[in-house]
């Protein structure tokens, strides 16, 4: 329910902007066109498959707090690289445990990754895990504190690429799928219109994608996690000694889950999926409803970590069951690396932050946006990746039309921008104004087109 979601870049003492997307269709779209290599260009090759992996934590000194309304820090927040090399193509997908992220700093970070690693900067994708903990990244020149925090997140991204090319080496790939229930749609109906809170009866998807990257010995290199839901589950919780903690939240946890169980220098990787519509089943700072759809707010404070580590805990533990499943392959010839990417127009809405549900939205278009999207395939597998957030059902028609025994959907890429709208949006709410184009909640016929040029991918 794209216009009563909760605005993300709304922090005690800062505030960033991300754009709101018009319709979810366009999602669809934007794969659609990429995939079918239009101003992007495809960069294939089967030789035998490398990789590297490396991490580094983003410092976030004492002196520097409080950054963007944060006091303490509870748990690291990282930067993460895998390297993916193929004959002559190499592709770089860089990782970060923030809630999104500026072009300022994107651009700082591919250029630190194309000179470590000798990527071409069209050939790194950079996306975020969308944990609600963690300061924005404000432009340098909004503060002295802004501009530490670029260079410290410029500085861990150096330390993990450095990481990633000294590991480099012939590797195997494999891909896998469990389940895990830790996640909820976040759409409620109250009395008042429609809110945010435990969605139970909405569409929520709980499969797990895994893939793992051996090398030629069976070691493990690296495990990537796709799952759908926000790392959300101490958004805005405040101590009782009032701090507001740096966490990295649920995606953080997991991932420290499955690196703790394989140990070494194994990195494992959270790629965000539809969490558009989808929050934590359990959450610190949380909504609630009662019989008679009247809702209210609570805070669990410190006791949120609980809540925080079991969750954390048990979409780990799968990833880890998945992951022992697979039979990895592909370190000689076959192994395919492809990345396409393209861009394509769409119509934006301002951004709105309702603070109480709304039966309404003013749908007014205001202007145009240009949408990246990564297609990027390894081995069997492949990961469809945009910018805005998607709701599940634009993501599952995306996957339920793909010929891949392995796809991966992932949102907040490029940095993020805001969520998009589909036919249950449509359904649910009154717009007030809105293109009759958009009306028809399009995204599963489009993607459905999306699923026709990945299997013009596949061959």
């Amino acid at each position: 329910m794209t216009p009563i979601n909760e605005d993300p870049a709304v922090r005690p003492g800062g505030r960033l902007h991300r754009r709101a997307f018009l319709n979810g269709s366009v999602a669809a779209t934007v794969a659609a066109a990429s995939l079918a290599g239009g101003a992007g260009a495809a960069r294939a090759s089967e030789a035998a498959l490398k990789v590297g992996a490396g991490r580094a934590a983003i410092g976030i000194p004492a002196s520097l707090l409080p950054l963007d309304g944060f006091t303490t820090v509870h748990d690291d927040l990282y930067v993460r690289v895998l390297l993916l090399e193929n004959g002559p193509a190499r592709v770089a997908l860089v990782v970060l445990d923030l809630t999104s992220i500026s072009a300022e700093a994107i651009a700082q970070i591919r250029a630190v990754i194309a000179r470590t690693a000798s990527v071409a900067t069209g050939d790194i994708v950079v996306t975020v895990t969308h944990t609600f903990s963690a300061p924005h990244v404000q432009a340098s020149t909004s503060s002295a504190g802004a501009a530490q925090y670029v260079q410290n997140i410029t500085a861990a991204a150096s330390a993990a690429v450095t990481a990633a090319v000294q590991g480099l080496r012939p590797a195997r790939v494999g891909h896998a799928t469990g389940t895990c229930d830790v996640n909820v749609n976040r759409d409620v109906h109250t009395a008042d219109g429609w809110w945010l809170g435990t969605g139970e009866s909405g569409t929520s998807d709980k499969s797990v994608g895994v893939t793992r990257f051996d090398d030629a010995d069976g070691n493990p290199i690296a495990v990537l996690v796709n799952y759908s839901v926000q790392s959300s589950v101490m958004m805005e919780s405040v101590m009782a000694n009032g701090d507001l903690p740096v966490s990295a939240d649920l995606a953080g946890a997991a991932v420290e889950h499955v690196e703790k169980q394989y140990g070494g220098d194994v990195v494992g990787f959270f790629l965000v999926g539809s969490c558009g519509d989808q929050s934590p089943a359990f959450r610190s700072k949380r909504f609630t409803i009662d019989k008679d759809r009247n809702w209210s707010q609570v805070d669990a404070r410190d006791a949120g970590w609980i809540l925080l580590t079991v969750q954390g805990e048990r979409l780990g533990t799968e990833a880890v069951r998945v992951s022992e499943t697979i039979r990895t392959s592909g370190t000689h010839a076959g192994a395919a690396l492809r990345l396409l990417t393209d861009t394509v127009s769409v119509k934006t809405v301002p951004m709105g932050h309702p603070t109480a549900p709304t039966t309404s939205y003013d749908f007014t278009p205001t202007g145009t946006a240009d949408v990246p999207v990564w297609v990027l395939q390894v081995g069997d597998g492949v990961f469809v990746g945009v910018e805005p957030e998607l709701s599940t059902d634009t993501a599952l028609g995306i996957r339920k039309h793909s010929p891949f025994p392995h796809t991966a959907v992932m949102s907040m890429l490029e940095g993020g921008a805001k969520n998009m709208a589909e036919a249950q949006s449509y359904a649910r709410i009154t717009y007030e104004a809105m293109d009759s184009a958009y009306a028809q909640g399009a995204a599963e016929t489009v993607a459905a087109k999306a699923g026709d040029l990945l299997r013009t991918l596949r061959g």
